[in-house]
């Protein structure tokens, strides 16, 4: 690609990922309505003519990585495990 194609294709880039962004702090906002709904009803789910919203607590547990680091450093190094990864930026 050119200078020119590559500059044509961050821009239109830019431009996506600012609409993508607006559109989701609408999504938000709706959820967030939608949720002070399901709390004003004292409902964790909410049926409709053609949906099911569901707003439930969900409990799982994790390992803590920093906890057990603290006081287990041995056993923590010894299983603990490299991962890479590559980050795409425009500046």
């Amino acid at each position: 690609m050119t200078e020119r194609m590559i500059e044509n294709r961050a821009k239109k880039l830019q431009e996506i990922e600012s609409q993508i962004s607006t559109l989701q702090a609408q999504a938000e906002i709706i959820k967030s309505e939608l949720k002070a709904d399901l709390e004003d009803k004292w409902v964790d789910e909410l049926k409709t003519k053609n949906f099911i919203i569901r707003w439930k607590e969900i409990i799982s547990n994790r390992l803590d990585g920093k906890a057990l680091k603290a006081a287990l450093p041995e056993i923590y190094s010894q299983h603990c495990r490299e991962s890479a990864s590559r980050r795409f930026t425009i500046v």
